[in-house]
């Protein structure tokens, strides 16, 4: 009796191990080996650009609009490059122009993390008079030059000068602004 469970046990190893072989080798053939391509390859150009934010007016508050610039714009001044978009305005028809027309860079001073922006009196001179106006265009300076990392507030001066202000005087450039 011992003996018949014996070879009854090698049988089903056997049988066992020859499905198993069986399963293992069949299974192999039967799959493809299926490789990943990507459905759009990324181009050089692709690359080599980064996304921005450039904050404008809407209504009474500035929201961003983003903008895809190739990063070799960015190497030489970055600051300067960003406040250029935003001098030229928006791309979106819903949004409006922030920094008065005619208004030129003159200088851009990165000192710690404070980025001293000095404009021409164009700024000044052509801007809309309001505080609400005038509050939108700084924030909008603001906020869109310290998305970079390494700035974390804006002086502006005109023409050189520290202690100038809007026509009617509201906001005057004497102090370093901050996002709010």
């Amino acid at each position: 009796m011992r003996r018949i469970i014996t070879i009854s046990i090698i049988i089903c190893l056997i049988i066992g191990s020859i499905f198993g072989v069986y399963y293992f080798f069949t299974k192999e053939k039967d799959e493809e080996i299926i490789e990943y391509t990507p459905q759009e390859e990324i181009s050089e150009e692709q690359m080599r650009q980064t996304m921005v934010s450039l904050y404008f007016k809407s209504g009474e508050e500035i929201v961003p609009e983003a903008r895809l610039i190739d990063v070799k714009e960015l190497l030489e001044n970055p600051y300067k490059e960003i406040l250029e978009m935003l001098i030229e305005g928006p791309k979106n028809s819903s949004l409006e122009k922030t920094i008065p027309e005619g208004t030129k860079i003159n200088k851009i001073q990165k000192q710690a993390d404070i980025l001293i922006i000095d404009f021409s009196e164009e700024f000044i001179k052509n801007h809309k008079n309001g505080e609400i106006q005038e509050k939108i265009t700084v924030n909008s300076i603001v906020n869109t030059i310290t998305e970079l990392t390494e700035i974390n507030g804006v002086k502006i001066t005109i023409n050189g000068e520290e202690n100038k202000s809007f026509n009617d005087e509201k906001i005057r450039f004497n102090k370093v602004f901050y996002r709010e």
